[in-house]
């Protein structure tokens, strides 16, 4: 992955895109003559997709999504203290559309579009190797599906752009499509990327999309839409792959020296070392105040665990104390009480310069989809899905379920429900997750005093605002969620 990274900072030199806030999506076209300067060899491509990777860096793409895919839901809080509201009212559910959060993952995810569209266009002209070629084409197209699965999750309908816009008023002709429309488009590049890719990489290759990524990201597509069937083929796909399995120790899937790893499905890649790449999540959930006694240059607080999270862990589950912690001593030698979350701990060259990679599909996840999808077509006692639900707890120490315990279809789903919380926790997935199998209503209106939801929930919040400058520029074309 040294090459996909080593050319991010040239790339920008070329392909970044102004942020203007006058211009649809935020997206200023680039000029026609930059571009093809630019796109001239095989060398250039190159340069241009290892870019496209470094666009997933961006926080409104990977490291803010941990207020989107935990803090709304009942796994963590913000920070307590200052006057600081923005992660607020997504933990309380008073979102504004204001809320730079919203606007960063809407500009962020179409400034990352918007180059992987140029590649996908550009590409075709160059004279290359041919099998190079198909490959990068498909990894740009797993990337794209990856951003919009983000999207439509986040949004809803949103603008769908597959060409380059070229013309700063083509912009204003794009409105929401629908979602399915996004789904349509997101299955489509997935099953082109997944026919092009290789199953593995060696080298300063590895990191990149794989056969493997694009054909678990789609098997979690056929989840979201209640394909059930289709789900279950492409998940068996990647396990019957023997690609990937489940490391034996929980500590070492998140060990910076580990990454890329025999779990790792897909991860976006981080690097410490002051070239801007690195991950800054273990500064940011070290707790406040606490000096260097976490880690070093101290931390932001965020994203702390809820006791609601902490008491969901069983007796004897060793991934609790991997994930979390409720206490830290000072350097005084003071025991002080303060939840945080150390799955991502590592030793930073600056503050927020870390090298943690950013899972976004473990195999341990894959082997939850798969079960859940498997109880879904239909509850089988003690069948093959109890065998794969049962890799995941054994691997945490705790003894496997059967249909002693689990005896039905909607018992097993509220223990795939459990595992995939505590497997899974901090990585981004409970919100999605929760409105994925209809839950989040019941789950978390069932907890509104316990977290302080400042509204009941319905329909409406189970997507977020369309960022208000979006609208404001484009009114014709682009109206607000319902409830915002």
């Amino acid at each position: 992955m040294e090459n996909i990274k080593s050319n991010f900072w040239s790339l920008l030199v070329v392909l970044t895109l102004s942020a203007c806030s006058q211009d649809f999506l935020d997206l200023k076209p680039i000029s026609s003559a930059t571009t093809d300067n630019f796109y001239q060899s095989a060398d250039d491509i190159k340069i241009a997709v290892n870019g496209a990777y470094a666009g997933l860096q961006a926080s409104g793409v990977s490291t803010n999504n941990y207020i989107f895919g935990e803090i709304t839901s009942d796994n963590t809080i913000p920070v307590a203290s200052g006057s600081v509201t923005d992660q607020d009212e997504f933990d309380r559910f008073y979102i504004r559309t204001t809320n730079p959060y919203i606007l960063a993952r809407w500009n962020d995810s179409y400034t990352a579009i918007a180059r992987f569209n140029t590649i996908l266009d550009k590409i075709e002209a160059i004279s290359m190797d041919a099998a190079l070629k198909s490959r990068y084409i498909g990894e740009v197209k797993f990337l794209r599906a990856f951003v919009y699965f983000n999207l439509v999750r986040s949004f809803g309908d949103v603008p769908l752009v597959t060409k380059s816009i070229t013309n700063a008023d083509e912009g204003y002709d794009y409105s929401r499509s629908p979602a399915s429309e996004i789904y349509t488009q997101i299955q489509q590049d997935l099953t082109d990327a997944e026919a092009a890719l290789p199953l593995s990489y060696s080298g300063n290759d590895i990191g990149r999309a794989t056969k493997g990524a694009a054909k678990a990201l789609l098997g979690k597509v056929y989840l979201t839409l209640k394909n059930y069937a289709q789900a279950n083929t492409k998940l068996k796909e990647v396990i019957d792959s023997g690609v990937y399995e489940i490391l034996p120790n929980y500590a070492d899937v998140f060990t910076v020296s580990n990454k890329n790893h025999k779990e790792s499905v897909f991860d976006i890649q981080f690097k410490s070392g002051g070239s801007g790449e690195g991950n800054p999540w273990p500064n940011t959930f070290a707790p406040q105040n606490s000096g260097n006694a976490v880690i070093n240059f101290g931390g932001g607080g965020n994203n702390q665990p809820t006791l609601d999270l902490i008491n969901a862990y069983e007796e004897g589950d060793l991934r609790k104390d991997i994930s979390l912690a409720t206490s830290y001593t000072n350097a005084s030698g003071q025991v002080i009480p303060d939840r945080y979350v150390k799955k991502y701990f590592d030793v930073p060259a600056t503050s927020g310069d870390n090298g943690n990679n950013i899972p976004v599909i473990r195999y341990a996840d894959v082997l939850l989809m798969y079960a859940e999808a498997l109880n879904e077509l239909a509850y089988q006692a003690n069948g093959p899905a109890f065998d794969y639900l049962n890799q995941v707890r054994t691997r945490a120490g705790l003894q496997g379920r059967s249909a002693a315990d689990t005896p039905s279809q909607e018992a097993f789903r509220l223990a795939i429900e459990q595992e995939r919380r505590v497997e899974l926790a901090f990585e981004g997935h409970r919100w999605y997750d929760l409105v994925r199998t209809d839950r989040a209503i019941p789950v978390l209106n069932g907890k509104k005093d316990q977290i302080n939801l400042v509204t009941t929930l319905t329909q409406n919040h189970l997507v977020f605002p369309i960022p208000q400058s979006q609208i404001d520029i484009n009114k014709e074309k682009i109206q607000q969620n319902p409830g915002y």
